[in-house]
């Protein structure tokens, strides 16, 4: 098998059909959660939150109100929560479907008792305050009124950041939506269309809401793990078995805090699931399928480093060295020039499922694995081909 019989044939491929509607309420609902996720709850109601270690975007905030709380509006009632946020933020938020009561949707006007579970989907990541529009290639595989599927290239961050304002993917959508619709300001841009991230050297699929409709919907999609992500990676090592699941916490590494690693005991991190499967073994490094339940930043780098597999040229966590194979100079070549061919981190994010926010439709999208992830591949299956395997 080459790399370019890995494929997964059977999804079934949305159709683009590009259209110029945006939302001009999206980022008034997300700004909401987003300053949500930065406050502390008051006046004695438990409550639960997350903190920002995850790809997917947006996490549930769980208010039971307090035994001695007089009835009052649900807008007012959450503008008490909400640090800067205004009625008319919140009232739009909770139009979009951001905010639930008892498991049901309210309107603005509806007056807490005490015992109401308000559950809240918050944004988890840090604001950033302006997106400057850029014309960069964009691979946009479906896109229509309430949505985006971008097929993302390496070395392209996913949305501006502390030494990364320009160049990112938010930075070419907003100059994409630009050319659309002219009339489109600064307020109407979708900075927080962004339900899940993808890292920066990781390449392939990524969705994102045109809508606060259509963020609320493919948030809640994200949170109770109905959305189907499979990614390809090559590995170091052969897997002994022919597929697995790696359940371990994750959470950030306690001295090297850009990194992160598991706890498989207790409760410290967060719930992460990972399921793996071989698709090609080429003696020191394999090529495998990852399926995610959860999405935590690193998910997949951590949890196969956690087993034995760090990904292949992961410069963070030790996989841009040689890990398996012999001690000849041949072969320390060979790998040198592997990790030129694919001078990343060999992580593709390849498939993406989720249900349309509006149609109901529940669409599927594959997408081609990369020229450098391919052209390492068939090297390896070159090299196993004319080489015995030779333990050092």
């Amino acid at each position: 098998m080459t790399a370019s019989n890995i494929s997964d044939k059977n999804q079934k491929q949305g159709q683009p059909a590009h259209s110029p509607a945006t939302d001009t309420h999206l980022n008034a609902a997300a700004a909401v959660a987003a300053d949500n996720s930065q406050n502390a709850d008051q006046d004695g109601d438990q409550v639960s939150g997350a903190e920002n270690d995850q790809e997917d975007l947006y996490e549930k905030k769980i208010y039971i109100i307090d035994g001695g709380q007089q009835p009052l509006r649900i807008d007012k009632w959450m503008q008490a929560r909400i640090e800067y946020a205004t009625r008319s933020k919140i009232q739009k938020g909770i139009d979009a479907g951001f905010l639930t009561v008892n498991g049901k949707p309210v309107k603005s006007n509806y007056k807490v008792r005490p015992g109401d579970e308000v559950v809240w989907l918050h944004y988890t990541n840090p604001e950033y305050s302006e997106i400057k529009p850029e014309p960069l290639n964009l691979d946009i595989v479906y896109e229509d009124d309430a949505v985006m599927v971008i097929n993302k290239a390496p070395n392209m961050v996913v949305h501006p950041g502390v030494g990364n304002y320009t160049g990112t993917l938010l930075n070419g959508v907003a100059y994409h939506l630009l050319q659309q619709n002219p009339e489109i300001n600064d307020e109407s841009l979708p900075r927080f269309g962004l339900v899940h991230r993808i890292d920066k050297n990781t390449t392939g699929l990524i969705v994102l809401a045109k809508t606060a409709a259509a963020a609320s919907h493919l948030a809640r999609q994200f949170f109770e793990h109905t959305v189907t992500r499979k990614y390809v990676a090559v590995v170091w090592g052969d897997l002994k078995e022919e597929e697995g699941t790696v359940n371990a916490h994750i959470a950030r590494h306690e001295r090297m805090r850009k990194m992160f690693t598991t706890y498989p005991e207790g409760d410290k991190g967060k719930h992460a699931i990972t399921h793996y499967k071989a698709l090609q073994r080429l003696n020191y490094v394999s090529v495998v399928e990852c399926i995610l339940e959860t999405g935590r930043t690193h998910q997949i780098r951590v949890h196969m480093k956690s087993i034995g597999h760090t990904l292949f040229n992961d410069h963070e966590y030790g996989g841009d060295r040689i890990l398996k194979g012999t001690i000849y100079t041949k072969y320390k070549q060979f790998v040198d020039n592997c990790f030129e061919i694919c001078p990343r981190c060999a992580l593709h994010a390849k498939t993406l499922g989720f249900v349309h926010p509006v149609t109901g439709e529940r669409l599927f999208f594959d997408s081609p694995l990369p020229a450098d992830m391919t052209g390492l591949i068939d090297k390896w299956t070159r090299y196993i081909q004319h080489r015995p395997l030779e333990e050092s």
